[in-house]
């Protein structure tokens, strides 16, 4: 198999320096393995995304030394490489799992699903969700407010999900506990990255994933929607942004350093 890799940041801000690290291991390894190397501008939660920044990381990227052969700027048979320009396809996706019946419309809010759920999610996305909309599939009814379209994900074996990193080893997770049946689009349209790096990579044919230490356990809520799908998900490779004496010393975000700045003191 042709190696195929892929460094997709977002222009929600600078470059900062545990993904310009990672972004390093990912050209390293695709020059290695005498691969394709992808770049893909993951733009999908466009209220954050800032006007000017994938010009100023491709900036950074060029200062690095890091070439691609496929990008937004670069073309290539898997284009289009931005996200926002990829819409049509991950509502193709949704449409796909509907008619598997994998996915439902949730009407639940944030405060309604704390209220009720057993098992509390420490991460980002609050409170693992309980289901409550699940019987409900995606018949239309009186919704309280725009729905999200949630993954049915599997209660059984099938939601246990291993991931095997060339770095970190072998890792386990089940996605029932762990987020339950997560969002793949919210209420007010926007897609869940957890959709949409599923639909790119396999569009794009990425068979390997370079990533920060800090994002190890990213791989697994994507798993469900690629089983979906019919497919597996492809090698992992997480490196330590940013080595200390502390564990949170090697996440990507660390201090909020970015490469801009070190740009300007080099």
């Amino acid at each position: 198999m042709t190696y195929r890799g892929r460094f997709a940041p977002s222009p929600t801000g600078d470059l900062h320096l545990g993904s310009a690290v990672a972004a390093v291991f990912c050209a390293a390894a695709a020059l290695a393995a005498r691969g394709t190397l992808v770049l893909r501008v993951e733009d999908i939660d466009t209220p954050r995304v800032i006007p000017g920044q994938a010009a100023r990381i491709n900036e950074d990227l060029d200062w690095l030394g890091i070439r691609f052969q496929e990008g937004p700027d670069i073309g290539g048979a898997a284009g289009p490489y931005v996200q926002s320009q990829r819409q049509a396809l991950y509502e193709a996706a949704i449409d796909e799992l509907a008619k598997q019946g994998f996915v439902y419309l949730c009407d639940c809010s944030r405060a309604e699903i704390a209220r009720v759920a057993s098992a509390p999610h420490a991460g980002d996305e609050g409170p693992r969700y309980p289901g409550t909309c699940r019987p409900f599939g995606m018949r239309p009814r009186a919704f309280k407010r725009p729905p999200a379209v949630r993954i049915a994900v599997p209660h059984d074996a099938r939601s246990i999900v291993t991931t095997n990193d060339l770095v970190l080893g072998s890792r386990t997770d089940d996605v029932a506990d762990v987020t339950g049946d997560f969002v793949l689009r919210r209420g007010d349209g926007i897609f869940a990255y957890q959709l949409a790096v599923v639909v790119d990579d396999l569009a794009m044919g990425i068979t390997d994933v370079v990533r920060g230490a800090d994002l190890a356990g990213s791989s697994a809520p994507s798993a469900p929607c690629a089983a979906a799908r019919g497919r597996a998900a492809g090698v992992c490779a997480c490196a330590a942004a940013r080595c200390g004496r502390r564990p949170q010393a090697c996440q990507a975000r660390w201090r909020h350093d970015d490469s801009r700045a070190t740009r300007v003191w080099a």
